[in-house]
């Protein structure tokens, strides 16, 4: 969380003749209690020993909080205030700078019960509950903008699990309450099963999942499918409830990894989609507002403001996913701008056209980011465009390999399911078999089955025919 006056977003730093609390310019000299005087000390001048950097009044969270004093030494460096106003700030700069949240959004805060959710769900709701109370306070409420709303989905993942936590019912009791115990605006709580996705009858969906689950034997692909099963569990529930925005907790250290796991799975291509603020590739856009933070800052605001946090069922991280996690957690043991450092770097890739907020709303809304684009000075859209989506995953593809259905019938749909995927789902998730690829594509929920019946339709002027080949 370092930064400097140069750079920081967060306004954390003062200019030199900034007053402080009492009035004084730093430096004055200001009489104590006992008559007896001091000098506030200067920025740039030598800190003291446990002063906060920032406030240089109060003591650094290493003397106050020695427990939580980790994420990569913030605790030797602020106070718990100036920590807490820093994080927050950087989540504030991303929403506003990236319009991710508009007055008439009705969000979906996406909840696992870690640290991450729960920062996201916290900050989501004080934006909220400021926009309430300046909404109670105006005077004439019909010029005034709305208050967006909230929800909080839980994805209930333990059907793809061999083994049924028993503490799950606990869990989402806990995760209940930690929602119901937010001050107004309520916020409606779901539990989504993943199931649900493939059909409204949870047994019937219960045993597609299982079977499709049994279907992919590569470690790797499994927990990738259980990621995009997420994401569309997430999807429904939106949709089937009006919301207009996807808020999920991603943060500096989730997508770092997810740097290294997409470079060694070959989705080089696709990486520039995954890592921006805003993907509205999906029907109800996604937002990560968390973006610029790490998880050790989470996990040390949690502490400090006693945020609950929830141990759900959820397994360890497998296949190369698992040994990306572990080798990035060593590098940023050894050195803590790792993380970010990765994430500076993949974030010089150019966005796809879909990595924006879309232009959709009211008259308001769209005022309002205009105005947000021209205080920050954001670029006009000049990012590329994707041909197609992956069947599976839905990444992005190289107009190259849409073209190369080129050569196949409608028939053949084994080629088609291949061609119409990315190179990580070919190898990982498909079946090598191509003789069971129709038994493959009956498993999957029917929102992927009707994706791929709208690209044979599409492709249908590309095939070759047998009264068109030419001969």
């Amino acid at each position: 969380m370092a930064c400097s006056s140069g750079t920081c977003q967060s306004g954390c730093y003062r200019d030199e003749n900034s007053v402080d609390e009492d009035g004084r310019k730093e430096g004055q000299v200001a009489a104590n209690g006992d008559g007896s005087n001091h000098v506030s000390p200067r920025r740039g001048g030598v800190n003291a020993p446990g002063v906060c950097l920032k406030c240089k009044i109060n003591e650094t969270i290493a003397v106050t909080h020695p427990a939580v004093s980790g994420a990569g030494g913030e605790g030797g460096r602020f106070c718990a205030d100036c920590f807490r106003s820093n994080l927050f700030g950087k989540f504030r700069f991303a929403v506003t700078s990236n319009a991710m949240i508009s007055p008439s959004d009705n969000v979906l805060v996406a909840f696992s019960g870690g640290s991450a959710s729960r920062v996201a769900l916290q900050f989501v709701h004080e934006m909220q509950q400021k926009a309430q109370k300046n909404f109670d306070a105006s005077r004439e409420r019909q010029r005034v903008l709305p208050v967006f709303g909230v929800g909080v989905a839980y994805i209930d993942e333990i059907t793809m699990y061999a083994e049924v936590s028993s503490e799950f019912d606990k869990a989402t009791s806990e995760m209940e309450l930690i929602v119901s115990n937010l001050s107004p605006p309520a916020k409606q709580f779901f539990i989504i099963p993943t199931e649900s996705v493939f059909s409204p009858d949870l047994a019937v969906g219960r045993d597609s999942l299982t079977r499709l689950g049994d279907a992919v034997s590569d470690l790797t692909g499994k927990e990738d499918l259980i990621k995009h099963l997420r994401m569309l569990c997430l999807q429904k529930a939106a949709l089937d409830n009006g919301y207009t925005k996807i808020v999920l907790g991603t943060c500096t250290s989730r997508i770092a990894c997810h740097v290294l796991e997409a470079t060694v799975k070959g989705q080089g291509f696709s990486l520039a989609a995954d890592i921006q603020y805003i993907d509205a590739r999906w029907k109800v856009p996604v937002v990560l507002p968390l973006r610029d933070c790490l998880s050790e800052e989470l996990n040390m605001l949690c502490s400090l403001d006693s945020l609950k946090t929830v141990e759900a069922s959820q397994q360890a991280r497998a296949g190369i996913n698992g040994l990306i996690s572990s080798f990035v957690k060593l590098l940023q043991e050894e050195n803590p701008s790792r993380e970010s450092t990765i994430v500076r770097t993949a974030g010089k890739l150019t966005p796809f056209s879909f990595n924006r907020t879309p232009e959709v709303g009211d008259h308001n809304d769209r005022l309002a980011s205009k105005r947000r684009q021209k205080k920050y000075n954001l670029k006009p859209d000049e990012s590329q465009s994707p041909e197609s989506f992956c069947l599976v995953c839905n990444s992005p593809l190289k107009k190259t390999d849409v073209s190369s259905l080129n050569g196949f019938t409608l028939k053949e749909t084994s080629a088609d399911m291949y061609a119409a995927a990315c190179s990580s789902c070919q190898y990982q998730i498909l079946p090598k078999d191509t003789s069971s690829m129709e038994q493959f594509l009956s498993l999957l929920p029917q929102s992927i089955s009707d994706s791929h019946m709208f690209l044979r339709e599409q492709i249908q002027d590309l095939l070759l025919s047998d009264s068109d080949d030419g001969t």
